[in-house]
Formats: C-alpha cells, sequence, structure tokens
C-alpha cells in the first residue's frame, strides 16, 4: 500500500501528536502503552515510512478529530479528519520476543518494550528517589504506573536484559536500544546500573545502545559508560528555564541548568559530535524563543535537542494539561531542523536512542524533507 499522504508528512505527524488519534478499532495492531517512562498512553502507527507514536489514551485524543479506520489482515488503514480522507497508515506487528518469557517466569514484555518500529527500550530502574514525593516528582512522569500494574519490574538485571535484546534481534530485527532509569540514591544518578547493563548486553550481541540518565557528578562515568559498551548517550532536560524547570519538576531542577551544560561539554568528546542528545518537552510553559535558544547553545556544543510535543499523561499531575499546537510546534521544528541540518547533526546519523528512532517528534520528517 502506498503510505503518502495528502498532508505534508511533518505537518500531519505534528497535528496527529498534538491531538491524538481515535481508534474505530482500540484492539487493532500493536499493543499500545499505559503508563510508564517512555511515550504512554500511545500507538504505533507507520506514516509516509515513518513510524510515529501517536496519542490515543489521552483526553485530547478522545476528543481527536482524526479518526483511523479498522485495519485489513495486514495491518494497513486509513486516517480521516473530520470525515475527509488524509493518509494512509499502518500497524507495526507485535514483536514476537513478546510471547517468550525469561527463565524464572518474567514475561521478556516486562524487561523490555518495543518503541517505534526497531528500538528496544527499558527502562532499568523502574523506581526514582524523586517520585516517592508529588513535591520532588516531576510533574509529567509515570514511571510507577507500569510498575504498580504489574506490567514491568523494579530491577532489570543485566543477564535478563541480555537474554532479551538477544531475542528482539534475532526475532524481530531490532536496530538498537535504548536504556533509561530512575534516578536512584548516588551522585552517579543511575550511570553505574546502566554501565553494568550495557555490558552486559553488549556481551550477548552487537547492538547500539543509548543510555539516559542525568547528568552524574563526576564526568569521569561518561568513559565508564562508552567502555561499557554505550554508543550514545541521553541526558534530558526536559525544560530549558529555571522558572518552568523549578514548577514541572522541583527535584530534578535541584540539578541546574549549569551542570547540564557542564555535562553535555564533557559527554561529547567521549561519545562524538551528534551522539549525545537531551530530550526537549515544547508546551510545558517555555517560549519558543526559549527553546530554540537553549537549541542554539545546544548544536554549538554538538549536542542534537530532541524536541517533542508535550502530551498529558492519565494519572499524572499534569494529566489534563493541554498540548501545544501544532503551529506552535511547527514555529520550533522548522528551524531547529534547518539548524541541524546546517550543522550536520542528523537524526539519520546518530547511532542509537529517541533521536535516531523519532517516533515521538515530526523534527526527523522536517530534517528529511531539508535534506531527503
Amino acid at each position: 500500500m502506498d503510505h503518502s499522504t495528502t498532508l505534508p508528512t511533518e505537518l500531519l505527524i505534528s497535528e496527529l501528536q498534538s491531538f491524538g488519534a481515535r481508534l474505530s478499532d482500540p484492539t487493532a495492531g500493536a499493543q499500545s502503552r499505559r503508563g510508564g517512562a517512555g511515550p504512554s498512553d500511545h500507538k504505533a502507527l507507520t506514516i509516509d515510512g515513518m513510524t510515529v507514536m501517536v496519542p490515543v489514551h489521552t483526553a485530547p485524543a478522545f476528543q481527536s478529530p482524526y479518526l483511523v479506520e479498522q485495519p485489513d489482515a495486514l495491518g494497513n488503514s486509513r486516517i480521516s479528519r473530520d470525515g475527509r480522507v488524509v493518509g494512509e497508515v499502518a500497524f507495526p506487528l507485535r514483536p514476537r520476543f513478546y510471547d517468550r518469557t525469561t527463565a524464572d517466569g518474567i514475561p521478556y514484555s516486562h524487561i523490555a518494550t518495543l518503541h517505534g518500529r526497531d528500538v528496544l527500550a527499558t527502562t532499568v530502574l523502574q523506581t526514582c528517589i524523586r517520585y516517592q514525593s508529588r513535591t520532588r516528582t516531576c510533574q509529567f512522569c509515570a514511571i510507577g504506573q507500569s510498575l504498580a500494574a504489574g506490567r514491568t519490574i523494579a530491577h532489570k538485571t543485566p543477564a535478563q536484559l541480555a537474554e532479551v535484546a538477544k531475542a528482539a534481534v534475532e526475532l524481530d530485527g531490532v536496530r538498537h536500544m535504548v536504556m533509561t532509569t530512575g534516578t536512584p540514591k548516588g551522585d552517579d544518578r543511575g550511570a553505574a546500573v546502566l554501565a553494568d547493563s550495557a555490558r552486559a548486553v553488549k556481551a550477548a550481541v552487537d547492538l547500539p545502545i543509548q543510555a539516559q540518565c542525568e547528568p552524574p557528578e563526576d564526568d569521569a562515568w561518561f568513559e565508564r559508560l562508552r567502555a561499557a559498551g554505550v554508543n550514545a548517550l541521553g541526558l534530558h532536560l526536559e525544560a530549558v528555564t529555571p522558572q518552568v524547570r523549578a514548577r514541572i519538576m522541583p527535584g530534578k531542577a535541584q540539578v541546574p541548568l549549569e551542570k547540564y551544560m557542564s555535562a553535555f561539554a564533557a559527554a561529547v568528546p567521549v561519545f562524538g559530535r551528534g551522539q549525545v542528545s537531551t530530550y526537549i518537552l515544547a508546551g510545558l510553559g517555555d517560549t519558543r524563543e526559549a527553546i530554540l535558544d537553549m537549541c542554539e547553545r545546544l548544536v554549538a556544543l554538538g549536542v542534537y535537542p530532541f524536541v517533542v510535543p508535550f502530551v498529558p499523561i492519565s494519572g499524572t499531575p499534569l494529566e489534563s494539561h493541554p498540548t501545544p499546537s501544532p503551529a506552535f510546534m511547527d514555529s520550533i521544528l522548522a528551524p531547529l531542523a534547518r539548524m541541524l541540518v546546517k550543522s550536520g547533526l542528523k537524526a539519520v546519523d546518530i547511532k542509537a536512542g529517541c533521536g535516531k528512532c523519532g517516533a515521538c517528534s515530526a523534527l526527523s520528517a522536517y530534517e528529511r524533507r531539508l535534506a531527503p
């Protein structure tokens, strides 16, 4: 099936990620994700050859003008806006590795999940020192929801991660892996458990890995992570101004912006230009100008700023927070894509991680339009 659309792909993706989509058949295609640390309350759709995470379980999605029709036997479907067909989509198939369990009886899907189309993702520690108190937790975070619902386990061991990663590559053609973690006690801020996990996975299968954590106090952890087999690093700002950081993530804001900037400067020489990235959530209160100013600083350091629209997750303090408009996202992503292409920092060149996957933002579609 031709997956072209009647709208420019980047604009269709922006609208879908802002408005969400209603499903005529909620059980269609691959399983949707509820709760957890990654793109939650979403479903993966393939549009114009790109896999996109589209909100389907959020409040805005229930009122969305977009409707995804029931797919055919091959998982192909049409998408309409206010009753007018605007494109064709496909549902990625359920991963085969989800049908397996570990020797101690834990489903592989409790250890790691498929994000997008070909990236394996895991939250190594499904607990966080900042999640225990609503006065400290990131207001958008749902890391405890999937644990409370019994869909994951609190600590994935290196051996479990290696077993699942090997199967995901062999059975489903997974091409890279994201390892994130809740922040534990200690100045390494999760780098130690990520290094142990990456070392075990690399011993089992040749799979590019992105590790994600808060900046460790000691920059020496960047060399240790690289030596353990980590290919790319994510240090996620989420918000870019002190005022928004303090309001949205009061605990994490105790690690100041200056620490992030010094960590970026130290990490880029270790991993390489474009292999260090940060996640920025547009729509939390930062202005367009503030986000683009921060992106200019990051790009100058060789850091890839992965800007995504904020999507509220049910059960969090921000569950009723509005999503950013497609126009707001376009006003950021269009100039950011030009900035990235001009500087040579492109999603296609990232070895592993969220920026390479690109499913949570239209940013890579904007890049592809500029540099096919």
